[in-house]
């Protein structure tokens, strides 16, 4: 029993990595295995081909009818759209995940430490056209025509599987698309809040009063960032994260560094969703 928690710290501590944000705090992250991405894409899939079904029998529905036409027009636009912009649309959202992702867990981080941008995400997934979607799509095409040889088959598949086992020659589990976009794949399961240190609390925590300069001076990045320490519970990134934020925005000592940051957490969302009601969306410190 002993080796074998041995060998599962071990395995533990080989999918961690250090990602230091630009506030200076180094957050210990644990990335994704290879089977737990490949459980959320085949998920995605799933989901994407029950949709595309859905829409194929509203579709059929339509062609029975005078605006048949239009319906085929619209198949045709709905299948380009899932195709394209599933991934690339789910993982621009707060969550940085598709709903695969989400239910194994798990969510897309900038390897630098920064934010998620638009431009990462985008490159990450038009990649997945050339690793996966372009191969099929060939062989496929070639099988309906008749003319797909054995020579044919083997290039798909050899396309198919230089980009399918790339992951395995690389520590990381990388996806050339996650190479070039610069990003990770990494497990972070919901958790609730300091649920242990709640506990120890009985509940309690101080309550703390913030202005709306104080709760200005970050964005939602740091939001996220902010929310990825109080799930993780490290005293140290805690304790880094909330002198952080007191020396930017002029508060002292506080009692507990877990209770102030809670607090904070909660205030800054709030002001976020309110500022967002009325149309301004303040990406990070910078976005001004």
């Amino acid at each position: 029993m002993a080796e074998y928690a041995a060998d599962l710290r071990a395995a533990e501590a080989k999918l961690r990595r250090s990602l230091v944000t630009p506030e200076g705090v180094d957050l210990s992250l644990k990335l994704a295995t290879r089977g737990q991405r490949a459980a959320a894409f085949t998920l995605d899939l799933i989901i994407m081909v029950g949709i595309l079904i859905a829409f194929s029998l509203l579709a059929l529905v339509g062609i029975f009818t005078a605006a048949g036409e239009y319906v085929a027009i619209l198949w045709l636009i709905g299948f380009f759209t899932l195709r394209n912009f599933y991934f690339i649309i789910m993982e621009m959202g707060p969550r940085a995940a598709t709903w695969g992702k989400r239910v194994n867990g798990l969510r897309v981080v900038a390897r630098s430490g920064a934010r998620l941008t638009a431009d990462a995400v985008i490159a990450r997934n038009l990649m997945r056209e050339i690793e996966f979607y372009l191969p099929l799509s060939f062989l496929f095409y070639r099988s309906a025509e008749g003319s797909a040889d054995g020579a044919m088959w083997l290039l798909g598949l050899g396309w198919s599987c230089l980009f399918l086992f790339f992951p395995f020659f690389n520590k990381d589990g990388l996806r050339v698309g996650d190479l070039l976009a610069g990003t990770w794949v990494i497990s972070a399961p919901k958790r609730l809040l300091g649920a242990e240190l709640l506990a120890e609390r009985g509940g309690q925590e101080p309550e703390y009063a913030f202005t709306d300069a104080q709760l200005d001076a970050y964005g939602v990045f740091e939001l996220q960032t902010l929310e990825r320490v109080l799930r993780e519970l490290d005293p140290e990134a805690m304790a880094t994260v909330s002198w952080t934020i007191r020396n930017k925005i002029g508060i002292g000592e506080v009692a507990g560094d877990y209770g102030f940051l809670n607090a904070y957490y909660a205030a800054l969302r709030a002001r976020l969703e309110r500022k967002l009601l009325f149309g301004r969306r303040r990406l990070d410190k910078h976005d001004v």
